[in-house]
């Protein structure tokens, strides 16, 4: 169990570490797959990038949607990364313990709250909403699928 929870963190922490954006030349049509992802190096560019092309594949993003919609979602997880850098300092064993450690982690979480309804708002106003659930529930699918992989490779790891 120990083992698991390690390996999620680790997820987390690069999901975060590869949320960073950089302009870049587009290799691919726009609106098919996410712009400025192929050229990244590192694993969290490499996780940054399955990640896209996976939500990209579920969306199926027309030309005109896939040029509003990345540089939105490029956005939206630049916001979230760096509530996540916050909360994971304040987790972290060189924060204070105590009644001000749990207010800032209950304000973090309700700042990731925030930023989710903000952008669900936004990106209800450039998708219909089949698609802005679908992007949610590909984020949380491509999640699920890492730590399942992850995890099953710490075991054949271990063995």
């Amino acid at each position: 169990m120990v083992k698991l929870i390690r390996h999620i963190f680790t997820v987390l922490f690069f999901v975060a570490v590869g949320y960073q954006s950089h302009a870049q030349e587009q290799l691919v049509p726009a609106g098919r797959v996410a712009p400025n992802t192929k050229l990244k190096k590192g694993t969290g560019a490499k996780l940054e990038a399955a990640r896209n092309n996976y939500i990209s594949r579920q969306l199926d993003l027309s030309d005109a949607e896939g040029r509003k919609f990345w540089p939105l979602y490029r956005s939206y997880q630049q916001e979230l990364t760096a509530v996540r850098i916050l909360k994971r300092l304040n987790n972290s064993k060189a924060a204070s313990n105590g009644t001000e450690q749990i207010d800032k982690e209950i304000y973090y979480e309700s700042q990731l709250v925030a930023i989710r309804k903000r952008y669900r708002d936004a990106f209800a106003k450039i998708l219909p909403p089949e698609k802005v659930s679908m992007l949610y529930k590909s984020e949380q699918e491509f999640n699920d699928e890492l730590i399942k992989r992850l995890s099953e490779s710490s075991e054949r790891a271990g063995n």
